[in-house]
């Protein structure tokens, strides 16, 4: 059977693009790997956040656009995204969440200590501690290697039908389930990063798309090969998935699961440094080849937006 190895990014539609790279890079750290634009809507910034290289299992992708309307988190939507922070790392956490005025609480679900938070935008957010993982060389603002967020420990997914999410999970995407409790069903796959899934049991409200909320979540896919013979099992179990699209950094194609969650699966390769150096990542405006012409339209019509060191980690 084919099965992804786990998570490969998660998008999020938030309304300030500043606001947003303060809170990820500033506040937790993560590595502005690609700025860019919205290929669908040039006029909005596409920003991308990870590790120091951005591999897939730590991107976290924003459409920010200061016109949407505020979302809500409910049905049909991914619902928290879960960040892994390494084995005796949380006390650091929670008092870099107190020094930045970020109100959290603690919990332990599956025997894992989590403390759990909103970001500006109200999006939830969990860090998970774990032994295992991969290191996070990226250091910046207060934050060292040692406590760096590694990437994604996975996600939480709220369905309407969630036996039926459940069954898209297990017997499509290749994921194990490995238990239940307290009103969720916990499924994993086999990467070291963005392995873990967890779906809601209990009633919700019906989400709303807007600012505030996880617009899509990504499995991985090898390859372009892997991806076609993903794209023919969805299309054989009636998945209705859209054609493959060139996204730049990878190739993708998008489906609509039973519960109304939107699936997308991309490619590993060819990653963030195909089109600029690994030390200057995210620095620079980046364009496919075919708004190149637009350029200079485009950076006086995209607010100014920097990755800066905040005031409370300044010596």
């Amino acid at each position: 059977m084919q099965k992804t190895a786990g998570i490969h990014h998660i998008t999020a539609m938030v309304n300030d693009p500043q606001r947003t790279i303060d809170f990820y890079a500033g506040v937790l750290g993560l590595r502005l790997v690609k700025k860019t634009i919205n290929f669908d809507r040039p006029e909005v910034y596409h920003l991308y956040f990870g590790n120091e290289s951005g591999e897939p299992g730590t991107a976290i992708t924003f459409f920010p656009w200061a016109k949407q309307l505020k979302g809500r988190i409910g049905t049909g939507q991914v619902g928290v995204i879960r960040f892994i922070i390494p084995a005796d790392s949380m006390e650091f956490w929670k008092n870099r969440l107190k020094k930045f005025n970020v109100k959290f609480i603690s919990a332990v679900r599956f025997g894992e200590k989590h403390v759990a938070f909103q970001d500006p935008d109200g999006l939830e957010i969990e860090l998970v501690e774990r032994r295992e993982g991969t290191v996070n060389h990226w250091a910046f603002g207060g934050i060292q290697e040692e406590n760096a967020i590694q990437g994604f420990d996975g996600a939480l997914l709220i369905s309407p039908q969630p036996h039926k999410t459940a069954d898209v999970l297990e017997n499509v995407l290749g994921l194990e389930c490995i238990g239940q409790e307290e009103g969720f069903l916990r499924f994993k796959s086999e990467a070291s990063l963005g392995n873990t899934i967890d779906i809601k049991l209990t009633p919700s409200v019906r989400g709303l798309m807007g600012a505030g909320t996880i617009h899509h979540i990504a499995w991985r896919a090898r390859d372009e090969e892997e991806l076609h013979k993903w794209r023919a099992l969805l299309v054989e179990k009636e998945y209705y998935p859209t054609e493959i699209r060139d996204r730049q950094y990878f190739k993708a194609l998008y489906f609509h699961e039973e519960g109304g969650i939107l699936f997308e699966i991309a490619t590993d390769p060819p990653g963030f440094s195909m089109d600029e150096p690994m030390e200057t990542l995210g620095q620079k405006l980046m364009l496919p080849s075919w708004l190149e012409s637009k350029r200079e339209e485009l950076e006086k019509t995209l607010p100014p937006i920097e990755v800066r060191v905040l005031e409370g980690d300044q010596k």
